[in-house]
C-alpha cells in the first residue's frame, strides 16, 4: 500500500517534478550567455585540464590514460555533485515548503535525476573521446544502463538521507564536502586499484564508488565484464540504501516545517 501510495503521488505531481527537473539543469547556467551549452562545454573544458595535468604529474603506466581516467571520473562527478547539491536541498526549499504542499521527496528526486541527466549528456563528449581514441566500444557496453541504475539508486538513498539530516544538523553539508574531498583519493579514479597495498584493498571493497568506478572501466576500457559478484551485492545494497533513505526522510519530513 505505501509503496503504490508513492508512486500515485509522485504520478499525480508528475507536471511538478518535470518542472524541477528542468529548473535545476537550466538554472545553473541562468543568466550566462552561451546557457545551456556550458553542459557540454564545463565537463569538455574539466576533461581537457584533467586529460593535460595528471598524466605528467601522477605519471601513471597505462594506455591512453586519458580514457582510464575519464570513464571513473564521469561517474564520480555525477555522484559528488548531486550529493552536494542534494544534501542542502530541502533547506533550500524551506520557504516554499512552508508556502504549499507536495510530495517533499520531489526535491531529492529532482536534483539527482537532473545530474543524471547532466552525466548522461557528458556521456557523449566521453563517447567521442573513446571512439577518437581508438579505445572504441565492445558488447560490455550493453551492462552500462545496470550500472547506472545501481548508482541512481545508491546516490538517491544517500541524498534523501542527507537532505532530511541536514534540516536538523546543519553541519552535515560541511562533513559531506570533507569526505567527499577524501572520497575522491580513496577511489581508484586517476590511479590503478591494484596500486594500493593488500592490506587497504579491503576498502576499496567496502567503498561502493570504488567498486562504480571500477565496473565502468572495466566495461568501457579493458572491455570485460566487471566483478559480478561485487555487482550483485552492490546492486541489492543500493536498492536496499534507496528503500532506507526514503523511509527516514518520510520519518523527519513530518518536522521539516517547523525546522526550517
Amino acid at each position: 500500500m505505501i509503496k503504490l501510495k508513492v508512486f500515485k503521488e509522485l504520478y499525480n505531481y508528475r507536471e511538478l517534478l518535470k518542472t524541477n527537473i528542468k529548473k535545476e539543469i537550466r538554472g545553473k547556467y541562468k543568466g550566462s550567455w552561451l546557457g545551456v551549452i556550458w553542459t557540454f562545454l564545463n565537463p569538455l573544458l574539466m576533461l581537457a585540464v584533467y586529460a593535460i595535468v595528471f598524466p605528467y604529474i601522477l605519471r601513471v603506466d597505462v594506455e591512453n590514460y586519458t580514457i582510464f581516467m575519464i570513464v571513473a571520473l564521469i561517474p564520480w562527478n555525477f555522484f559528488t555533485t548531486a550529493i552536494q547539491t542534494g544534501t542542502g536541498s530541502v533547506v533550500a526549499n524551506g520557504n516554499i515548503l512552508k508556502k504549499v504542499y507536495f510530495p517533499r521527496e520531489i526535491i531529492p528526486i529532482s536534483i539527482t535525476t537532473s545530474q543524471l541527466i547532466n552525466f548522461l549528456i557528458t556521456c557523449i563528449i566521453v563517447t567521442i573521446f573513446i571512439i577518437v581514441s581508438g579505445v572504441g566500444f565492445s558488447i560490455h557496453l550493453l551492462l552500462f544502463p545496470i550500472l547506472v541504475l545501481i548508482q541512481y539508486m545508491l546516490t538517491l538513498g544517500l541524498t534523501f538521507i542527507l537532505s532530511a539530516l541536514t534540516v536538523f544538523i546543519r553541519d552535515v553539508s560541511h562533513f559531506i564536502s570533507v569526505i567527499l574531498m577524501l572520497g575522491f583519493y580513496a577511489t581508484p579514479i586517476v590511479y590503478l586499484g591494484s596500486m594500493l597495498p593488500e592490506k587497504f584493498q579491503i576498502f576499496l571493497k567496502l567503498n561502493p564508488m570504488a567498486q562504480l568506478v571500477e565496473a565502468y572501466r572495466a566495461i568501457l576500457y579493458y572491455h570485460k565484464f566487471p566483478d559480478i559478484k561485487m555487482m550483485t551485492i552492490w546492486g541489492i545494497g543500493s536498492f536496499i540504501i534507496l528503500i532506507i533513505g526514503y523511509l527516514i526522510f518520510k520519518k523527519l519530513e513530518k518536522s521539516f516545517v517547523e525546522e526550517l
